[in-house]
């Protein structure tokens, strides 16, 4: 074993260990005596199987067939990675402001910033089209288990069963798309594929902007109050479907609610959540804490500061690039709470303790045992195999994400270069690619802070005698290695890039340009790393859907499966918790947000409009603006209508607490929270501070008047 490699787990032995102890001590508990709860895996509930004799053993309450049915068609899946609903009969939509701040620009005219400055359609004809935008609308739902699992019984290798699967799959959306020519069909993997359910959707792609309040309103506080309760944001955005560039009818939508919330009363979240991992072996969480987390969590920080430094260089007068910054902030978070929770001895205790219960009942019944009492270990032996390449993976994969454009622009010349060098293309064509190589939008500083992280993720995950270290890192500082490089590169500039590619693919290919050398002393090795994964992945897959099978087996129902970006309801109760010493109340005021911009000297990222330091006489800043219930959600679940027994609108989840960020793996009770905009702040900002009667009285009467 290499210096480094026992140093690193010796560390990891007393980090561990010292936890376990601290747990012990701190919280009064031993890890040995832990019981996984009732409500481990969560409270996402699909619609196949609704737990109605548990709802109505929890809340007096046995929602109808009807109901169900108002609730599923009432619900929408909203652009790629959001939720929404309809509001009024003639297809008003909500959602989050969060969900729609990446896309306002796409509906701006001419000097205009709905960012910063919101945005009201006071007519039908002043409703803004989004393009490339669509919402999805669940009609249809088939068990299609038996049909894809017998066809994938046929295959005698894991790569021959997926093959099966797929075109099992194809076969399924296609006979149903016939049948109805009106929808689009998935075929969805529940418990990993222990089972499985063919959606037929009906998809509206005209999507028009009605209503967003200021960024600065919906999100205030930015960064440091996301994932916080109190909490003071308007996070809320309306926009309608159109078809044949008339408003649709919609025969489901939620009405208003104009009471409010009380402690203890319960509640409904209808979205689609967009993934959660409760299923997975202690193996693979081990995995995630050891090797994943640790990446995208110093990844996400190094991305983090430099956004924070370019919006303070700016002021904060950047809109986009503020909502650039926020949304890695949310990344962070979401990661860094994760990891913590990975790290947490009394949560993976209780992890540990429902794994140890399901494989005593997988192997107290003999049929069980024989088909699914390996997996566990089979998934260990190759999640420890996975480990080996792990770290080399990630620092020689070129992202779009967190990688340089320097390094973008050479992956993509060398490649260029090859095919020339091999005739598959000609010069002519050769330098038509090359020409378009250099990105129109570079912004050098940006990419120059960029490499700075490549080359840390070098750092950090590569021995300090790789070759990549060694010669682009060497015994330097990161910050001076970047700049050595940027000086002897000729990605730097478009001319120099061009000059270098008009020299003809020999040159290329000998380049002693950094970025180039960093291609070809990585990719061909990535390549070889991720074809000896590809069998490895096969296999996984073809085990966790078997776990998900014995799962099924075991617990039915009662458990629901993992999260998959599909409809889901999650029931809870409005309920404040105690944090900090203190209690958080169940609802936060217009009050509040007033205290956070005087308190912190109306400063970025807690800033208002001007316009709040002298408010219309009606705004009632005692209307409850934000609450918060015990409702299962996670990312994805962002724009979800919260309703009640009556399926009316009481709220819109938008964001969950600190205390919740541990729900990709396991779901805790005792302070785990929705945070939700309330219906009464929604209608009294639309309605008295912002003016836009037209939207308050749609979403009173439930239509246009």
């Amino acid at each position: 074993m290499k210096v480094k490699s026992l140093y690193s787990a010796i560390l990891f032995s007393l980090i561990y260990f010292t936890n376990i102890l601290f747990a012990q001590t701190y919280y009064g508990i031993n890890s040995d005596t832990v019981k996984a709860q009732k409500f481990d895996m969560g409270k996402m509930w699909t619609f196949e199987n609704p737990p109605l004799d548990y709802f109505e053993k929890e809340y007096g309450f046995k929602p109808s067939t009807e109901l169900l049915e108002k609730f599923q068609k009432s619900a929408l899946k909203f652009g790629n990675g959001c939720s929404a609903s309809f509001v009024s009969e003639d297809g008003l939509i909500m959602t989050n402001h969060h969900c729609v701040r990446g896309i306002l620009e796409k509906a701006q005219k001419e000097n205009e910033n709905i960012l910063r400055d919101g945005f009201f359609a006071s007519t039908i004809e002043e409703e803004r089209t989004i393009s490339n935008l669509k919402v999805e609308q669940l009609i249809i739902i088939k068990d299609v288990t038996k049909e894809i699992q017998s066809a994938m019984d046929k295959g005698k290798t894991d790569e021959e069963k997926i093959a099966l699967r797929n075109k099992k799959i194809d076969e399924l959306k296609k006979e149903n798309s016939q049948e109805h020519p009106e929808l689009t069909f998935k075929v969805i993997s529940l418990y990993d594929g222990g089972k499985y359910s063919l959606y037929g959707y009906r998809v509206y792609n005209d999507i028009r902007l009605v209503f967003v309040p200021e960024l600065f309103v919906a999100k205030l506080g930015g960064d440091p109050d996301n994932f916080t309760y109190p909490r003071y944001g308007l996070d809320c955005a309306f926009l309608r479907a159109y078809e044949n560039d008339k408003p649709i009818k919609a025969n489901y939508y939620f009405k208003w609610n104009n009471d409010g919330v009380v402690e203890d009363q319960p509640v409904f979240v209808i979205g689609n959540p967009g993934r959660t991992d409760r299923i997975n072996t202690m193996a693979q969480i081990e995995y995630a804490r050891d090797i994943q987390y640790p990446m995208l969590v110093g990844m996400f920080k190094e991305m983090y500061n430099i956004y924070d430094e370019m919006v303070q260089e700016t002021k904060a007068e950047d809109f986009n690039l503020i909502a650039r910054l926020y949304s890695i902030g949310n990344g962070l978070k979401v990661y860094e709470g994760t990891y913590k929770a990975l790290l947490d001895p009394f949560l993976i205790a209780r992890k540990r303790d429902f794994e140890k219960n399901f494989k005593i009942a997988v192997n107290n019944k003999p049929e069980l045992k024989e088909k699914y009492g390996n997996i566990w270990n089979e998934l260990e032996v190759s999640r420890n195999q996975a480990r080996k390449d792990a770290h080399k993976i990630y620092a020689y994969t070129i992202s779009n994400f967190y990688s340089p454009q320097y390094l973008t622009m050479a992956k993509n010349l060398v490649h260029y270069a090859n095919q020339l060098k091999d005739k598959e293309i000609t010069r002519v064509k050769y330098d038509s690619l090359v020409a378009k190589l250099f990105p129109s939008d570079f912004n050098k500083e940006l990419q120059d802070k960029l490499l700075i992280v490549q080359l840390n993720i070098l750092k950090n995950n590569l021995p300090a005698d790789d070759k990549l270290v060694k010669e682009l890192i060497g015994g330097k500082t990161t910050q001076q290695a970047a700049k050595d490089l940027l000086s002897q590169s000729k990605f730097v500039s478009r001319e120099k890039l061009l000059t270098l590619a008009d020299s003809g693919y020999a040159a290329v290919l000998n380049s002693k340009d950094p970025f180039i050398y960093y291609v070809l002393n990585s990719q061909d090795d990535l390549k070889k790393m991720q074809q000896e994964n590809k069998s490895r992945v096969d296999k996984e897959e073809i085990l966790n859907q078997m776990l998900g099978e014995a799962l099924y087996k075991v617990y039915g129902d009662a458990i629901p499966p993992d999260a998959t970006g599909t409809l889901r309801l999650a029931d809870g109760i409005v309920k404040g918790y105690d944090y900090n010493g203190t209690r958080a109340p169940i609802k936060t005021t217009f009050y509040g947000a007033l205290d956070r911009y005087y308190s912190f000297d109306k400063k970025f990222p807690f800033n208002l409009p001007s316009y709040w330091e002298n408010l219309p006489k009606e705004f009632d800043l005692s209307t409850p603006l934000n609450f918060v219930s015990t409702n299962d959600i996670v990312g994805g679940n962002s724009g979800s209508p919260v309703v009640n027994k009556n399926a009316e609108i009481v709220g819109l989840a938008f964001d969950g607490n600190i205390e919740s960020l541990p729900s990709n793996f396991i779901y805790t009770t005792e302070a785990n929270r929705t945070v939700c905009v309330s219906a009464l702040g929604m209608m009294e900002a639309i309605r008295d501070l912002y003016k836009a009667t037209r939207l308050s009285n749609e979403l009173t009467t439930g239509k246009m008047k």
